[in-house]
């Protein structure tokens, strides 16, 4: 655990929010102090549900550990079933309760409660969110469909009449969870291939106890179904899709996959061009995107399909692949060493920074955080990854899988740098009499032109550190498209130092640009 202004993953008690809050008929108790109900706005605030979590906190106070904490969390957990009366139940404690070792599992135990309740260990100053949310979806499984698995050696379960999956790992607050589900479901009926359970978001308690009946899982996400889906594959002998349907190339890796699993004909639904971004990329107007170079960073699920539609989908040149989930280092690792590049595995948000600055993107594919760090260092950005922000959960249908989910990132990855271009041509194009408030007259009328407040004087310097830069210098920097601004100025004044340049003209910008070979 570490103390920070922003982190990329909360404890791992939010990630078992994460999953309560997802199914129906399941309720969390969870031993804590009063601060930590802060974790509800994470789900009314950024995801804008209409309803609040099933949580109740013990919300113990610092004047309550001189007394009996172990009673107060057995007086909210009877409450809270007396209440809401849940299917099932999960407790736990946060971080700052663990250090109370008050064993939420065994006091709920000792209430002798009529309904299956799961206690959860999360060690909170060990790990984080996702491994929170998959151990928790994976004791569910466990708890609910462990009864029912066969006596080792038992041959597999015959096939179904028709073939059925599961959707394993969406979750609430989870990055376009709710859509990449209803796009998969398409996919899959389109295929003659029924959704047997989605969990754990809009499964009950007892749904998972269906979980063996279908003859595979579909692993959407990792980082949350992983383990779950692991353990479903040795018990009951399921096979295991997966192939992550992110961008058009994986989608029809997926729509294979599925088919030669269940000997299904795929042609009918590969043939249908649902995507526009096979045909954008091959037109010209592309290739003004040709080699842009991109940094990508976020969990490793949606940083590795996000490089992999960059570099193979768009031609870009990816110049920076990373994540912050520890637990799925090697598949990043692996995915950028197949683009010549070695692997970001962190999660200090600084270091993320420093990397992005010293590569010089043309553009940033990363969490709510990278989208901080290239507005301040004046990069297009886009936002691929949880954690999110509210803008990142919107109304409309806008998912990231499927043929439609590659759509979304056509336009995720092309509008930054497209609207970037058409700022540079503004600014490139400024000094001409059509922009010029005294030459060209407003199509706003006289009353405009008489209200416009003057532009500012231009100033004849500008001194940055131990060089100067000329008010010409500064004008032709200008004219240099914004997002490698930075970079041009950074390189320009590298080279004006080492050669003993304390004044920057236009001639020294040129030297400079054709130095660097920019």
């Amino acid at each position: 655990m570490q103390l920070t202004v922003w982190t990329y993953e909360g404890p791992p008690h939010v990630g078992a929010m994460r999953v309560a809050t997802g199914m129906q008929g399941l309720h969390y108790v969870l031993h804590a102090p009063q601060g930590d109900t802060y974790a509800d706005l994470l789900f009314t605030m950024i995801e804008r549900r209409d309803h609040r979590p099933p949580v109740t906190y013990t919300t113990f106070q610092a004047r309550d550990l001189g007394k009996d904490t172990a009673e107060l969390f057995k007086d909210a957990t009877r409450a809270a079933f007396e209440r809401f009366q849940p299917e099932a139940m999960i407790v736990g404690a946060s971080c700052t309760a663990e250090l109370i070792q008050d064993d939420p599992g065994g006091l709920a135990r000792a209430l002798q409660l009529p309904i299956p309740v799961v206690p959860l260990e999360l060690p909170s100053y060990q790990k984080k969110e996702n491994w929170g949310a998959a151990e928790t979806f994976y004791q569910l499984v466990r708890a609910f469909a462990g009864p029912l698995a066969p006596p080792p050696g038992s041959p597999a379960r015959a096939p179904n009449p028709e073939p059925s999956v599961n959707l394993l790992g969406p979750t609430a607050l989870g990055f376009r969870h709710r859509d990449d589900v209803r796009e998969i479901e398409g996919l899959l009926r389109e295929l003659g291939v029924r959704v047997n359970v989605t969990a754990p978001m809009g499964a009950r308690p007892r749904d998972l106890q269906r979980l063996p009946e279908a003859d595979a899982n579909v692993v959407l996400y990792p980082e949350i179904a992983d383990v779950a889906a692991r353990w479903l594959e040795r018990t009951f002998k399921q096979q295991t899709i997966r192939t992550v349907p992110i961008g058009v190339g994986a989608t029809q890796d997926f729509v294979r996959e599925v088919a030669a699993l269940f000997g299904l004909d795929p042609a009918p639904v590969l043939a249908t061009a649902r995507s526009r971004l096979p045909w954008y990329s091959r037109s010209v107007d592309s290739t003004y995107l040709t080699g842009k170079r991109v940094f990508v960073f976020g969990d490793a699920t949606h940083a590795i399909a996000a490089a992999r539609v960059a570099a193979k989908e768009l031609g870009f040149t990816v110049v920076g692949l990373g994540t912050y989930g520890r637990e799925f280092a090697r598949d990043v690792r692996a995915a950028a060493a197949a683009l010549g590049l070695e692997a970001l595995i962190s999660d200090d948000y600084l270091e993320v920074e420093q990397a992005i600055a010293a590569a010089h993107p043309d553009l940033v594919l990363g969490t709510q955080m990278e989208r901080h760090i290239a507005k301040r260092l004046g990069v297009p950005c886009a936002v691929i990854s949880a954690p999110v922000h509210v803008q990142d959960f919107p109304a409309r249908y806008a998912p990231h899988m499927g043929f439609e989910g590659a759509n979304v990132l056509f336009d995720t990855f092309v509008h930054p740098l497209m609207m970037g271009l058409e700022e540079h041509l503004l600014q490139m194009f400024r000094e001409d009499f059509e922009f010029h408030h005294e030459a060209a007259p407003s199509h706003l009328g006289p009353a405009a032109k008489a209200a416009a407040a003057p532009p500012d004087p231009a100033p004849e310097v500008a001194v940055v550190d131990t060089v100067v830069w000329t008010a010409e210098a500064e004008r032709e920097l200008k004219k240099i498209p914004f997002f490698v601004r930075h970079r041009a100025r950074n390189n320009t004044e590298r080279f004006a130092k080492e050669r003993g340049v304390g004044r920057i003209t236009v001639e020294t910008l040129y030297d400079a640009k054709s130095h660097f070979g920019r």
